[in-house]
């Protein structure tokens, strides 16, 4: 998959994103093993704290834990140091129809860039698994936006190189290889799922998804493929994405104002007042 989509230089210094569980590990060990035969890259690990009273805790543990064994930089961040609040006080205090997973996504997006940008990294890694990428290609087309689907990766005009390319090399790994490859490899991950899961409209899409997976082997790849074919086809005739500074924060978007932004000022707190603190290296 690094190969086919060229996501990857032989040089890179690669920021992953671990967040404790199987998939975010199990990226790791695998980066690891292939880094060892690049001298001239390297690979920091990021992880969050998205503050969710009784599930966060265990994560950072985890992840120092197995960063210790490799012999890896961490960095470790937090939703409260970046932004000011928890996840759960977003949430309370947002007052929307919008689920947390809605809130978590703008945020984690927002903190793993700021990161990775902090320890200067070519690319930023992500665990999202051939399960993810399909899931979301469904929920774009619930929620009618299809466009989102027909682009592979942005094509932005960012000049101040603010937004780190993110990179999937798990795309084309079905999740349950995942997780079978961390209990072969002894991997200890944290195994509860978050307690907001269950509230997003992922949870359906997941189900249906495994429920015609389990009926029709293969359904996953045929979903990712036909929209693969469709991207290939309409690509040259998609206009750029142009990224601008949000007025507020001065990060790079799409519109006048970020989410983050958006998200923030809906609970009275402007994110212009508000700095990233130096992060907690391990």
């Amino acid at each position: 998959t690094i190969s086919k989509y060229k996501m990857l230089e032989p040089d890179d210094r690669i920021a992953v994103a671990v967040s404790g569980g199987k998939d975010s590990l199990s990226l790791l060990y695998i980066l690891y093993k292939i880094e060892q035969r690049f001298p001239h890259s390297e690979i920091v690990v990021v992880t969050v704290d998205e503050g969710i009273p009784g599930y966060s805790e265990e994560a950072p543990v985890l992840v120092e834990k197995h960063c210790r064994r490799l012999g890896i930089e961490l960095v470790k961040g937090s939703y409260k140091q970046m932004f000011g609040y928890g996840l759960w006080e977003v949430v309370e205090k947002a007052q929307s129809e919008l689920g947390p997973c809605s809130f978590c996504g703008v945020l984690r997006r927002r903190a793993l860039n700021l990161m990775a940008r902090e320890v200067d990294a070519d690319k930023l890694a992500v665990a999202h698994t051939l399960d993810d990428e399909v899931q979301t290609l469904l929920i774009n087309v619930i929620h009618g936006n299809v466009l989102r689907n027909l682009v592979n990766k942005p094509i932005v005009v960012d000049p101040e190189k603010r937004l780190v390319p993110r990179i999937k090399p798990l795309c084309l790994v079905p999740e349950r290889e995942t997780t079978l490859y961390a209990y072969l490899s002894n991997i200890e991950f944290q195994e509860r799922d978050c307690p907001y899961a269950t509230t997003a409209l992922r949870q359906d899409v997941r189900r249906m998804l495994n429920r015609l997976e389990l009926k029709y082997p293969g359904m996953l790849f045929t979903i990712y493929r036909s929209f693969e074919k469709l991207r290939n086809v309409v690509r040259d005739a998609l206009p750029q994405k142009q990224l601008t500074p949000c007025a507020l924060c001065g990060e790079p978007c799409s519109g006048e104002i970020c989410k983050v932004c958006e998200i923030l000022n809906t609970i009275a707190v402007s994110y212009t007042h508000l700095t990233l603190p130096t992060t907690e290296r391990v």
